[in-house]
């Protein structure tokens, strides 16, 4: 054999192989976009422990959790959902709040994003077999979507990676089974956070569901820790920055652990694909945490929470301030709460004592009450950091805006019956360096210099109709300070938010 041979014949031979690999890597990928998988069922995995594993037991729990479970206040159509992940018997309250706000509706599909906490991966992974089981019965895979997702971008592959042993998928699914009819699902399982890939995730999903009726869910639980209130801070800020819907500041705080949240990414997308098919609002409707289930609360915690984000069809002037998670009934027993601490003050009597049943009326928040007759203001006092449980708040700044505001007199007894009350709970303050954070309607604002410092609540700007401008220069008149007092270097300027309230 010639010389040449040696190596001219395997280099040929290793062209030949390599052009073949190419090849079957293009046609594996073709059909890894439904074809290969489109018989497999994928099984539970956690069925029997992290939820009962038996079909009546479990349609029973689930119905029941839905049954107590309550409506929001939203007023527009949901787009999608954030929900726990964690065991039944932790979040499943929570789970089925979620579900609640949708209970009843059809869509063409449903896309499930979650994380993998088991396996990881480069981009995205789509399982396109041909359903999810439970024992409830089997979701069927919506195959069309699926493989139009897949088919966008080589880094979004079918495949069962994410999915084999993952719960954060598979424990959303008796909650659709019991709650939605004709259910078909697009079961997405998320690594990679960074925005790039999450918004390229998005960009697909628009694309496929084009002329489409879908709803999202992105499974999440928060905090994860050994301190209750460090979850409770970091829940809270967390929640905000997801109700803020920023989805690109979000990934990046997720990436930075400037916020905790198991599925951050699948929150993100969720947000970026709701977004563009017109949502324009986000509410907590309820949060708990794993402490506050077990009464523990010297061990392991991790935080819950459901949120809907929605496109709104609220009015102009209905849009002030934000939603915080408080439902009607939160709102009807912080009313009361005031209420009930005027009539009990003209007859100077102490006030009730509090034993209220929702969490959130046990949660520390700052808040104002604002009470008004015949259309004029009447007295307005709140605690602005949040030091005490937000029932104990109202039901102290309630008396306080009644007989201690030193701008007017005392209530008497016969005014009682024509006050109008109105309760604004905080959020937390935030001190800005660019005016432009400000938004009109959204936030009050709070100036400090020199030891003084003045406060407006954000529905006072709509009320007078203000612009940003003026809302800076009557809250520095407000702190007694020049109308331009907020340009000075030494000036702190300070944006909060507040969900509104008043008695019907």
């Amino acid at each position: 054999m010639k010389r040449w041979s040696i190596w001219i014949v395997p280099f040929i031979l290793g062209i030949t192989m390599t052009f073949y690999h190419i090849l079957g890597n293009s046609q594996s990928r073709k059909q890894t976009g439904g074809n290969l998988m489109k018989d497999h069922i994928r099984k539970s995995a956690v069925a029997g422990s992290w939820y009962p594993g038996d079909q009546k037991q479990l349609n029973k729990l689930i119905s029941n959790y839905l049954n107590e479970a309550e409506k929001a206040n939203i007023k527009g159509d949901i787009i999608a959902l954030v929900s726990p992940h964690a065991g039944y018997d932790y979040s499943g309250a929570i789970a089925a709040s979620a579900y609640k706000q949708v209970m009843g509706k059809s869509y063409d599909a449903v896309i499930v994003l979650a994380p993998s906490h088991r396996e990881s991966f480069k981009g995205v992974s789509i399982y396109t077999g041909s359903g999810y089981e439970t024992p409830l019965g089997i979701v069927p895979v919506n195959m069309e979507i699926a493989e139009a997702i897949v088919n966008y971008h080589p880094s979004i592959i079918a495949s069962t990676a994410g999915h084999r042993e993952e719960h954060s998928l598979e424990i959303q699914l008796p909650f659709m089974q019991i709650a939605l009819p004709e259910l078909t699902i697009v079961p997405i399982s998320i690594w990679d956070y960074s925005y790039e890939n999450c918004h390229r995730l998005a960009d697909a999903i628009v694309k496929a569901v084009k002329g489409k009726k879908i709803l999202l869910i992105a499974s999440t639980d928060l905090y994860h820790g050994y301190s209750y209130d460090d979850c409770l801070g970091s829940d809270d800020k967390t929640i905000n920055m997801i109700l803020a819907m920023k989805p690109q500041a979000f990934c990046e705080a997720i990436l930075n652990r400037d916020v905790m949240a198991c599925g951050g990414g699948p929150v993100a997308v969720a947000e970026l694909v709701a977004m563009e098919l017109g949502a324009d609002k986000a509410t907590m409707v309820k949060r708990i945490n794993s402490s506050d289930v077990t009464g523990d609360r010297g061990g392991y915690v991790v935080g819950y929470a459901s949120i809907a984000i929605y496109q709104s069809t609220e009015t102009d002037d209905e849009k002030i301030g934000v939603e915080l998670g408080l439902n009607e009934e939160d709102k009807k027993t912080l009313l009361k709460i005031a209420r009930e601490a005027i009539e009990h003050g003209v007859e100077y009597k102490s006030p009730p004592q509090l034993k209220p049943k929702s969490q959130i009326l046990k949660e520390k928040r700052g808040a104002f009450v604002t009470l008004n007759k015949d259309g004029m203001l009447r007295g307005c006092i709140g605690y602005i950091v949040a030091t005490k449980p937000l029932g104990e708040t109202v039901q102290e700044m309630a008396a306080a805006a009644a007989f201690r505001d030193p701008r007017f007199s005392p209530v008497r007894k016969e005014e009682v019956g024509d006050l109008e009350i109105e309760i604004s709970v905080l959020t937390p303050l935030k001190q800005i360096r660019d005016i432009q954070e400000i938004e009109v309607g959204v936030h009050g604002l709070m100036i400090e210099k020199g030891g003084r410092s003045g406060l407006l609540l954000p529905q006072v700007a709509v009320d007078y109709k203000w612009d940003k401008m003026t809302f800076l220069e009557h809250t520095c008149k407000k702190a007694g300070l020049s109308a331009d007092s907020w340009k000075s270097p030494d000036a702190v300027i300070k944006i909060f938010s507040a969900e509104i309230f008043h008695e019907r």
